[in-house]
């Protein structure tokens, strides 16, 4: 589904970044679960922090000035037509974990796959009730 189509406003852009960075970060997570038995591999994870500092920043800046700036980092870009570019980093933790004791690092996988699921779950559903409320009031 092409979600940039479906930008009408700000806020709607938002949503799509949010469910656009999710994907990608299900499949980061779903790489580090598949990957379990294979002793050279390195878990990687995406700047969450980062990402949720740079959409408050766009919020906050969409609240004083009706207009949303995204801001590029290192390992996030945004472009003007709507895709985002994400670069997955090592996530120190889960190799320690992952050297360590492979049932915790399995058990934090997952529990950040149930956490990135629930955002993809919530950002979905607040834009798809955005979308009908605009659908509605075209009528």
């Amino acid at each position: 589904m092409n979600l940039s189509a479906l930008v009408t406003d700000n806020i709607t852009e938002i949503l799509i970044r949010i469910v656009k960075f999710t994907q990608t970060r299900h499949k980061v997570l779903i790489q580090n679960i598949i990957n379990i038995r294979n002793p050279e591999f390195v878990p990687k994870e995406l700047e969450v922090n980062e990402f949720s500092s740079l959409l408050s920043y766009a919020v906050d800046e969409h609240v004083r000035n009706q207009r949303l700036v995204l801001s590029d980092t290192e390992n996030i870009k945004f472009d003007a037509e709507g895709r985002l570019e994400v670069k997955p980093v090592v996530d120190e933790l889960s190799r320690t974990l992952f050297k360590e004791n492979r049932e915790k690092y399995l058990e934090r996988q997952m529990d950040k796959l149930w956490e990135n699921s629930l955002n993809q779950k919530l950002a979905a559903e607040l834009l798809r009730q955005r979308q009908g409320a605009f659908s509605f009031n075209k009528s």
